[in-house]
């Protein structure tokens, strides 16, 4: 490919779609150009001999040398890809691989500049990580990712929170009395928020949560970042997250 600019990088699977009979496309979050789409060909080879299947799992980690496009209705291609590293729980722990296949999706809707982001992307590489090595509280992993992707995303609280503090979805603040409009965290709900900001990952298991407040916690967050951003109206995963959680 004489004359085709190339770069290498980092990248975070979230979808694929299949194209052709043997072509998919791919749509990553970098770290050189934020939300990607790579056409990756080849995929389903009749011999079986170096499938490029098993490396675009949901969250799975890579490391690339992409092809710069030489129009701009085309789209970027892969010289070469290869895992980060090899993950040891996330595709063999039923409940890492569902919530991999949640915080995916979840970043495949928030996500849509094409811009390099480092803060977002260094949290979603070193949440991979974390969820793929993590022993204990793994039950509460998402709503952790959840949290901490509302501050990077911009949607942070603005004020600091104090006991008995309910949340305003619509001022982004804690307050003290509840709303009177309806799009309001509940006390237990608003605590949890604040306790998973400040939470480092390492001690999530220190968090104490059944898993009615799990599921109330998980459809707060939903409906918080649903009120900013309209992609967030249908995760589909979120019925299969309910069911391991």
């Amino acid at each position: 490919m004489a004359g085709v600019r190339s770069y290498k990088g980092r990248g975070v699977v979230l979808h694929t779609l299949k194209y052709g009979d043997s072509s998919m496309v791919a749509y990553l979050l970098t770290d050189v150009g934020g939300r990607r789409s790579f056409m990756v060909q080849g995929v389903r080879s009749r011999s079986g001999r170096g499938s490029k299947l098993a490396l675009f799992q949901p969250m799975f980690p890579l490391e690339f040398e992409g092809l710069e496009p030489s129009s701009a209705q085309q789209m970027h291609r892969f010289r070469e890809t290869r895992s980060a590293w090899a993950l040891q729980g996330i595709p063999f722990d039923i409940r890492k691989s569902t919530m991999a296949l949640f915080m995916a999706e979840v970043l495949y809707r928030l996500v849509r500049e094409s811009e390099p982001n480092e803060a977002l992307f260094d949290f979603v590489w070193g949440s991979v990580g974390a969820l793929d090595a993590m022993q204990e509280g793994v039950a509460n992993f998402h709503l952790w990712f959840l949290a901490n992707l509302c501050r990077l995303m911009g949607f942070s609280p603005g004020n600091g929170y104090a006991s008995g503090d309910w949340f305003d979805v619509r001022e982004g603040l804690y307050v003290a009395a509840r709303p009177t409009h309806t799009s309001v965290l509940s006390q237990q709900n608003a605590r949890t928020l604040n306790d998973l900001i400040e939470c480092d990952v390492s001690l999530l298991a220190e968090i104490g949560l059944n898993r009615t407040q799990r599921t109330e916690f998980l459809d707060a967050m939903l409906s918080y970042l649903g009120y900013h951003l309209d992609a967030m109206a249908a995760v589909q995963s979120v019925r299969i997250l309910r069911e391991v959680f």
